[in-house]
């Protein structure tokens, strides 16, 4: 039955409007394309333009970005507050000489987020790093879609609302974005002050689409049999688009609900990596909690949840990126772990193999042991927070073998600062198993192969 309305629920791959193919091929938007990498390359990274001898290109460059965005706008009259500020922003900072530049007010006249319909485009350009991408706040431009289901729509306007989160997908980009980087950010835009935030954007379409490359790839080499329902998910671009949207929906607004220790983990402050490790899983789960809830006829998406949080986590979580404090990847190697050591997950004659009829009480359970701990944290000092957080880590995954933690509170200076204990914490305080070893070889350039990839 749920292979029938998973088939029901994929329908054929969405393409983008005509208005929005025609947007990507406008002369307009090619003028502007082209004047941003101009800017790019006399920009230094904190989005100035330092050299005088770069000023008259420059100045040229933003004339030509300018015109191009007044000959957009009506286009987009949605954003027209936000595209007449984006001018002034760019005059302005002309003005005064190219100095680091300062678009907070063009950042809050834009507002994706009272305008949820699905299709709608928008065009984006601000001074900013791409996370995951670059590090130089340059300016970028991307002509987006957003992705709103019915379905989606209606889980927001229910027991999930989330007024900030907005999924989209790409039309076109910039240099910033032809990377990892699936999300769009306002607090990575360069301004004077930081105002509230009022949206968060992410990529629904990149990630699908990495997604269905790596999890693909990960089955063949491993000899996982999918369920049928979950290689849907590899056919069909538009069916795991609309379930990372549903994912994402959950798993952004879990950052503010719960049993939370007192300092919100969005708040920055340095700590070990593996307390961000369980923050962002514990998300993932209550989206995996939530999913198994709605799990039915009325939301067939629900399953496809499940099946993308455990494949992304396993498989290409905790071999993404560097070993240096990758709270990603620890998560996913915690939860591969965790269902191993439960023998829920099965790796024997060289063959991965799930007992799909235990996996959603045994990922349930993981949950629960992370909000038991979140629970109990309003009690404790910090320190002993932070140890019952490793404890819970490592009695799952080993450590490293020259590891301080390990060896427990009395190799610890437990007595000073917490900077101490952050300071004790290795780069990669729990490395990859044997097993990640051995697929990382053959999985890595796959994964690596999904740079700057759309749906």
């Amino acid at each position: 039955m749920f292979n029938a309305v998973a088939f029901a629920a994929g329908g054929t791959p969405a393409e983008p409007d005509a208005q929005a193919s025609r947007l990507v091929g406008h002369p307009a938007w090619v003028r502007l394309k082209r004047a941003v990498a101009d800017l790019q390359a006399v920009q230094a990274a904190d989005g100035s333009v330092p050299d005088p001898q770069a000023h008259p290109a420059a100045r040229t460059a933003v004339r030509t970005l300018t015109d191009a965005v007044t000959e957009l706008a009506p286009l987009f009259p949605h954003d027209t507050d936000y595209l007449a500020a984006l001018v002034k922003d760019l005059t302005r900072w002309t003005d005064g000489g190219f100095a680091e530049p300062d678009f907070l007010d063009s950042l809050v006249a834009f507002h994706p987020e009272r305008t949820r319909t699905d299709g709608r485009e928008h065009l984006v350009v601000f001074p900013m790093y791409t996370q995951n991408g670059s590090a130089d706040r340059h300016i970028e431009a991307v002509l987006v879609q957003v992705i709103w289901p019915d379905f989606v729509a209606d889980l927001e306007a229910g027991d999930y609302s989330n007024k900030l989160f907005v999924p989209i997908r790409f039309l076109d980009f910039t240099a910033g974005y032809d990377t990892n980087s699936a999300v769009l950010f306002p607090e990575t835009v360069a301004m004077r002050e930081i105002p509230k935030f009022t949206w968060g954007a992410i990529f629904a379409d990149r990630e699908a689409a990495r997604f269905r490359r790596v999890v693909a790839a990960a089955a063949e080499i491993t000899g996982l049999a999918l369920p049928p329902d979950a290689a849907r998910l590899l056919d069909d671009p538009r069916l795991p688009e609309e379930t990372f949207v549903m994912w994402d929906l959950i798993h952004d607004r879990t950052h503010m609900h719960g049993d939370l220790p007192f300092d919100p983990f969005m708040i920055k402050q340095r700590m070990p990596y593996f307390l961000y490790s369980l923050e962002e899983l514990r998300c993932d789960l209550t989206a995996f909690r939530e999913a198994v809830k709605l799990e039915g006829p009325d939301v067939p998406h629900a399953r496809l949840v499940q099946y993308a949080i455990l494949f992304d986590r396993i498989f290409r979580f905790p071999i993404t990126g560097s070993r240096v404090r990758n709270y990603d990847g620890l998560g996913g190697q915690l939860l591969f772990a965790w269902l191993h050591r439960h023998g829920v997950l099965h790796w024997t004659d060289n063959r991965l193999s799930v007992d799909w009829t235990r996996v959603a009480e045994s990922v349930l359970e993981l949950g629960r042991r992370i909000e038991d701990l979140y629970w109990r944290s309003i009690d404790r000092p910090k320190v002993n927070h932070w140890l019952a957080a490793y404890a819970l880590v490592s009695e799952t995954l080993e450590p490293h073998a020259a590891s301080v933690w390990a060896r427990g509170v009395g190799a610890l200076p437990v007595d000073g600062p917490p900077k101490g204990l952050t300071d004790a914490v290795l780069p990669d305080e729990f490395p990859l198993s044997m097993f990640y070893e051995a697929l990382s070889r053959k999985l890595a350039p796959v994964i690596a192969s999904t740079k700057g990839i759309t749906g």
